[in-house]
């Protein structure tokens, strides 16, 4: 059952506007890393509300058409595959939220970005804050959207390439992933980047949270 967290809060500073912003996809094996960025209402609230790790996929999909309607603005934007393979995971995670943060049609005042690194964007203020989508309710909305939105995307994927179960793992390295790449090889949506943690030992392996 998923987790309800009834402790998140509503802002970091009540004078400001800001936005929330976090990704989805960083530890892939295949697909895009998405991003988004969330602004919230001050006074905005919803019981089942968290970081997206913590609910089902069930409740994210209800989660999201809520946070898309009742925030001031939202925005979601991804950068694919093959430019992760160029210019490395952690700067394709800084770009998609740079593209999400370009793309909100209310010009935010302070960013709050879930972890404890990002590149600033423009001259927008900002704060890092590890685990800030269990902490503030706009990161845990930018994380559902960020989530739900690649999810949709590795679903679409899975119909052309299923054979790697991207509608189960969503393209993370899981053990059953890693058989099908050892079996098939890689597909044009696999980043190539990271073919080195592909290991032909399976024995002490962990599934990873989809």
């Amino acid at each position: 059952m998923a987790k309800v967290n009834t402790l998140l809060l509503p802002f970091f500073n009540n004078e400001l506007i800001e936005a929330g912003v976090d990704e989805a996809g960083r530890g892939c094996f295949a697909g895009p890393v998405f991003a988004s960025a969330v602004i919230l209402p001050k006074k905005f609230y919803h019981p089942l509300l968290n970081d997206s790790k913590q609910l089902s996929e069930k409740q994210r999909d209800e989660l999201r058409p809520i946070i898309e309607s009742e925030s001031i603005a939202w925005a979601v934007a991804s950068v694919g595959n093959k430019e992760i393979d160029r210019i490395n995971i952690l700067q394709a995670s800084f770009k998609a939220m740079h593209k999400a943060i370009a793309q909100l049609k209310t010009i935010p005042q302070l960013l709050l970005i879930d972890g404890n690194r990002f590149k600033q964007f423009e001259n927008f203020p900002y704060h890092c804050i590890v685990k800030g989508d269990a902490t503030y309710a706009s990161i845990a909305a930018a994380s559902i959207l960020a989530k739900t939105h690649r999810d949709e995307l590795m679903y679409k994927l899975h119909k052309e390439y299923e054979m790697y179960g991207w509608d189960k793992n969503k393209g993370y390295g899981t053990r059953e992933h890693r058989k099908m790449i050892v079996q098939y090889g890689t597909c044009p949506y696999h980043r190539r980047s990271f073919k080195m943690q592909l290991s032909l030992d399976f024995s002490n392996q962990k599934e990873e949270k989809s």
